[in-house]
């Protein structure tokens, strides 16, 4: 196995891999990149038994095929240290030693068979679904921040990917919460009506942003009975699907919130940031006083002291007080693409609905802090 490659080239693939493979794993090949040489290409192939990782490369001068697996961690360590644009000389000198040689640099890495790699030799049948990227991206942004980190309800541990009608239009709509919020967002679909309800597990949800915040090219999905494929040109992802049923999300949000408050978003989101500074852990809750025109936000910390601000808000009902978790608050209202966020409420315990009116295919559910 001998092969030439650019840093640049093979850095931006083991770029993601490093999100894929598990640092502290109890098998040492799980830590290790797959380097394939076949067919005129070089293939990177990383897994943790439940996402699947491939990439090609094309622009490689193959003098030698063959394959090998090394740490993941050290070749992406190295490589980030290595000028730009520099030539990546590779050689399989034996089976547990790959030479690494690039201007006066000289590494040799351990390696491990390939044999002890895991096979992968999952049959998609299913309909190639295309989605726009930057739309689907848009979706998992806004959904994702509210999974759950909770283990024993794994099933929230994800974003719930199904089919949705409104208004006689079809959409593709992803929902996540963790039982204190709850996100939303729909995209319009067209000529998809097989696309079977699933919940996709967060680690593939981070990992899936990052390539789609990376690579501009169409989305195509395919989905067997407990995995799904997402390929991006020569990219491939590929995992399981968590084993569960997700909630019936829509008994929690409300219909008939009639106090509307109206404010400036980023004016809201500086304020909220401002008096939780006086809390050191960031783990007490803001309190909202709403009037007419009006909000004042207060943190008041046991250990740290209090702080309070008003800022301008308009609001349609009497005096209304209610607290939240300040970091919901603020996970939403980065997600508002508005100036203005609009939120629906009806008293000091009852879920709060939040809106985009420049996203009208999203919405937001935060419930009240007791304090």
């Amino acid at each position: 196995m001998q092969f030439i490659v650019k840093r640049d080239t093979l850095l931006k693939s083991l770029n993601f891999v490093q999100g894929i493979i598990e640092k502290k794993n109890t098998l040492p090949i799980l830590s290790n990149v797959l380097l394939e040489l076949k067919n005129k290409k070089l293939s990177v192939v990383a897994t943790d038994l439940d996402i699947v990782f491939y990439d090609e490369i094309t622009d490689v001068n193959i003098l030698k095929e063959g394959s090998t697996t090394t740490s993941a961690t050290i070749i992406y360590d190295i490589l980030r240290k290595i000028s730009s644009n520099s030539d990546l000389k590779f050689e399989l000198k034996d089976t547990n030693k790959l030479s690494l040689k690039s201007e006066n640099a000289d590494f040799n890495l351990l390696c491990l068979p390939t044999d002890n790699f895991p096979t992968f030799s999952d049959q998609f049948d299913g309909e190639e679904i295309q989605l726009d990227s930057n739309r689907f991206l848009k979706l998992l942004n806004k959904t994702k921040i509210s999974i759950s980190n909770d283990d024993t309800r794994h099933y929230l541990n994800g974003i719930f990917l199904h089919l949705t009608e409104a208004n006689g239009r079809s959409f593709l709509t992803g929902v996540a919460t963790d039982s204190h919020r709850l996100s939303s967002s729909s995209l319009e679909i067209n000529d998809i009506n097989n696309f079977p309800s699933l919940i996709l597990p967060r680690k593939t949800v981070f990992q899936l942003s990052s390539l789609l915040a990376e690579n501009k090219v169409n989305l195509t999905i395919q989905i067997s009975e407990n995995k799904i494929k997402f390929s991006l040109g020569k990219i491939k992802l590929v995992s399981k699907v968590i084993d569960g049923k997700f909630p019936d999300y829509k008994k929690v949000v409300p219909t008939n919130n009639g106090k509307i408050l109206s404010v400036e978003n980023k004016e809201f989101v500086d304020s909220i940031e401002r008096v939780t500074s006086v809390s050191i852990d960031r783990k007490e809750g803001v309190r909202l006083v709403i009037n007419k025109d009006n909000i004042q936000l207060s943190v008041n910390s046991a250990n740290s002291g209090d702080g309070n601000e008003k800022i301008k808000a308009d609001f349609n009902s009497e005096n209304l007080n209610i607290s939240f978790n300040s970091k919901y608050l603020i996970d939403i209202a980065s997600q508002i693409e508005n100036k203005n966020l609009k939120m629906n409420l009806t008293d000091s315990t009852s879920p709060v609905l939040i809106e985009d009116l420049s996203d009208k295919n999203s919405y937001y559910v935060i419930m009240p802090m007791k304090i």
